[in-house]
């Protein structure tokens, strides 16, 4: 959507950023009568944050036992959506990086699902899901070969959502600042997107990888202008071609 970011109270007359608070009321005196000063600019970004903090208190930071992390599974999983669903890329018209925390919090999400349905789960997925609840609200995630074959499904799945949910900002942005070599490869990352979620993530945890390195490298040519980006996320697009 566009806004007029720029706001003044009619009560007090003090200005704010509603970019920066993401609310229309007064900072300075609560009020809800404002009134924007600027032209309307596009804006989906939120002032959002992941905070796990309850949650790994909840689970001993995970010192505690199988049936903590259990128990605690569906708060986990009610934290993340809200800020997944919550988030945006697009800041006062200016498009934001796909950054790790996004995609952290997008495989948290399924890996958490994952564990909740195990009747015996083993101690390899309790220490991937417990480092992910550690390290996704500061953008750590384990590394490719720190996954367990049995959660290499959620790293797919999770990396194909946040670029779905990355991909319509891009469209969005694009349709305002048009830019025929992103369009194009947005569309291979597209494609490549669609094939990973129809296969619920099935596939090995080096084309998540890829998936997700590609569409971070579109974000840096668009945000930077960085056009050996480009050619690194074509280059990786092209060697997932020629696996398949």
């Amino acid at each position: 959507m566009k806004v007029r970011g720029r706001r003044e109270c009619k009560a007090c007359g003090h200005q704010w950023s509603y970019y920066d608070t993401g609310s229309v009321a007064c900072p300075a005196c609560d009020s809800l009568r404002s009134v924007g000063v600027d032209e309307r600019t596009r804006h989906t970004a939120s002032a959002t944050t992941l905070d796990l903090s309850e949650h790994r208190a909840a689970v001993g930071d995970g010192d505690g036992d199988a049936a903590d992390l259990a128990g605690e599974t569906d708060a986990i999983k009610s934290t993340v959506r809200e800020y997944v669903r919550r988030r945006g890329f697009i800041h006062a018209g200016d498009l934001q990086p796909l950054d790790e925390t996004f995609l952290a919090a997008h495989e948290l999400l399924h890996a958490t699902d994952v564990y909740a349905r195990e009747r015996n789960p083993t101690d390899d997925e309790e220490l991937y899901l417990v480092s992910l609840l550690n390290g996704a609200d500061s953008g750590d995630r384990p590394a490719p070969d720190h996954v367990p074959p049995s959660m290499a499904a959620a790293r797919g799945l999770g990396y194909a959502d946040a670029v779905r949910d990355y991909r319509r900002d891009v469209a969005t942005y694009l349709d305002d600042e048009p830019d025929p070599v992103a369009r194009r490869l947005l569309g291979r990352l597209t494609d490549r997107m669609k094939r990973v979620r129809a296969l619920e993530g099935d596939v090995p945890v080096e084309e998540s990888e890829s998936l997700a390195r590609a569409t971070q490298e579109l974000s840096s040519y668009l945000t930077t202008g960085d056009e050996s980006a480009v050619a690194a996320a074509t280059d990786r697009l092209d060697r997932l071609d020629d696996l398949d």
